[in-house]
């Protein structure tokens, strides 16, 4: 499964887990959001990337 590689091995591009702090901080960075808009669209949505992008308006 392809993904984003951290130190511990690779972070699931298609699903967001708040408890993975390196995938919070990566999507953090790369829609320009903060932790709160994040969690707020994760638990609004579920945690599937696609559409945690969508409810923040921004392109996954």
């Amino acid at each position: 499964m392809a993904g984003l590689k951290d130190k511990r091995g690779f972070i699931d591009k298609d699903r967001l887990d708040l408890s993975e702090r390196k995938a919070v901080e990566f999507w953090m960075k790369r829609w320009g959001v903060t932790r709160d808009q994040l969690v707020t669209a994760h638990r609004k949505v579920g945690l599937m990337t696609k559409d945690i992008a969508a409810e923040l308006g921004k392109k996954r």
